[in-house]
């Protein structure tokens, strides 16, 4: 099998899995006892919360672990939307690009049930934020606005800094998801929340993090024990803070490595898939995400001929749907177009053999379809 899905999920480090071991089989304290066990595993939760933040390259604010990005994500838009109108009434919009992720789009637009306004801002062709609607939009009625640093389908870098410039002028927070930027392109420094997540930096499933700048306070969606500075409670594991910790740390020592290899291989793609239109602008975007489109192409049935190959539709949060992706839509594409669009995603341990074979494969799949 070759595995071409990095946007989805990317393999796991070896050295985040031994990292993992000891604490799975040996060293099993609840981090939050008193006892010298549990003090022991509490070390090593706090090890790896500043190993991640050493790979954000910030040197302030805190890291609240939480099981993922997802959650990472409700908090701060949730809690931090129920905060800012709590000291001030007016601030009833929550505002984000169409393009976002389902775990900010459906988020935002479940706050309406709340009594705030959802506004979903227009993208131009490349998937871009329409910056105009953004001005238009954001006032002194914002409470959060949140982008992606790096979309999930498109790898479309999104202007965070002046969307957080925007926010900040109107008195409202910025939240960003860094979930497929961090550790590949630098951290947004305006941002006052950022949600990250271990399995798309070779870290384990089942953990993220929601990093808050100083003074910044969402309230709590959850209730319980107070844990994790009674943000986000619930007992930690310590081995899947640790797989983190030791993915993050990769990531220092890594990253010109890894960059050059993602850049290799986008050279490499861009010849290999030259009947092939990109979607997402080509100036502006992670170089690890080649989301592409054939015209006439049954997707679908190009990924059932495939079976060796595993790269997306789209989305893998909502592969199963059955829906055009609407991050596509949002572009402007028609259904035809996005049902002939497939995502391909490469990093760290994909080799330039398996690139090419999964290019060959692909041209056969389309010629069977009659295209060529």
């Amino acid at each position: 099998m070759i595995y071409l899905d990095y946007q989805a999920t990317t393999p796991l480090a070896p050295e985040a899995f031994e990292a993992m071991v000891p604490l799975l089989r040996d060293q099993f304290a609840n981090p939050h006892s008193a006892h010298r066990p549990g003090r022991a595993a509490a070390a090593q939760v706090e090890a790896a919360r500043e190993r991640i933040l050493s790979a954000m390259a910030v040197d302030h604010g805190r890291l609240i672990f939480t099981s993922g990005a997802t959650e990472a994500l409700n908090i701060a838009i949730v809690g931090g939307a129920r905060v800012a109108r709590e000291a001030d009434p007016r601030r009833t919009k929550v505002i984000a690009p169409a393009t976002e992720h389902a775990a900010v789009r459906d988020t935002v637009l479940a706050l309406t049930e709340e009594g705030f306004e959802a506004l979903l801002l227009p993208v131009d062709g490349e998937g871009l934020v329409d910056l105009d609607a953004a001005r238009a939009a954001i006032d002194g009625h914002a409470a959060i606005v949140a982008a992606m640093l790096v979309n999930n389908e498109i790898g479309v870098i999104q202007p965070v800094d002046q969307l957080a410039a925007m926010a900040h002028g109107a008195g409202a927070r910025f939240l960003c998801d860094a979930v497929q930027g961090f550790g590949r392109v630098a951290m947004p420094r305006a941002a006052d929340m950022i949600a990250i997540s271990a399995h798309k930096v070779h870290g384990p499933k089942g953990i993220g993090a929601l990093w808050l700048r100083d003074g910044v306070l969402p309230r709590p969606v959850m209730q319980g024990g107070g844990q994790e500075g009674g943000l986000r409670p619930g007992t930690l594991s310590p081995a899947l803070c640790a797989g983190f910790g030791a993915a993050a740390q990769l990531i220092d020592q890594r990253r010109d490595d890894d960059a050059a290899h993602v850049e290799q291989l986008w050279t490499m793609a861009e010849r290999l898939f030259q009947g092939w239109t990109i979607n997402g602008s080509t100036a502006h975007r992670y170089h690890g995400n080649l989301n592409i489109r054939r015209e006439g192409l049954d997707a679908a049935r190009l990924l059932s001929e495939c079976r060796t190959l595993a790269i997306s539709l789209g989305s893998a949060c909502a592969s199963g749907s059955g829906r055009p992706s609407h991050v596509l839509q949002a572009m402007g594409l028609s259904d035809k177009q996005a049902r002939g669009s497939v995502r391909i995603g490469f990093g760290r341990y994909t080799t330039p053999a398996e690139l090419e074979d999964a290019a060959r494969m692909m041209e056969a799949a389309a010629a069977m379809q009659g295209l060529s």
